[in-house]
């Protein structure tokens, strides 16, 4: 399940804005995540229905993130990018390529 940030993130958006800490503000008191603030010129504070309808998307953006995350601990530290790139100008090789092809086959983003 998304979680509510990201929700109402992906409807700001939506609506060609961006998110603003000082616009918005999201609470939990123990009985649910809910807005506590809205402050947005021009757009409407999202109804429930409004944010439950980005509920597939916000799941997608979620796994993304993690996947993201995961990627980036796989693909190695720059340097050793940098190192398998010369080799492979130098060699001829596709050593870097076929590293990050690899990195991205093995954590498919949704």
């Amino acid at each position: 399940m998304a979680t509510l940030f990201t929700k109402t993130k992906l409807y700001i958006e939506a609506n060609s804005k961006t998110w603003d800490d000082t616009k918005v503000s999201l609470q939990n008191d123990g009985f649910g995540d809910y807005i506590k603030t809205w402050n947005y010129d021009g757009l409407a504070k999202p109804t429930d229905e409004q944010i439950a309808s980005y509920e597939t998307a916000g799941n997608a953006v979620e796994a993304n993130t993690g996947i993201d995350a995961t990627r980036q601990t796989q693909y190695l530290p720059w340097q050793q990018q940098m190192e398998m790139i010369y080799k492979d100008q130098k060699n001829g090789t596709s050593t870097f390529k076929d590293h990050c092809d690899k990195v991205r086959s093995d954590n498919p983003k949704s």
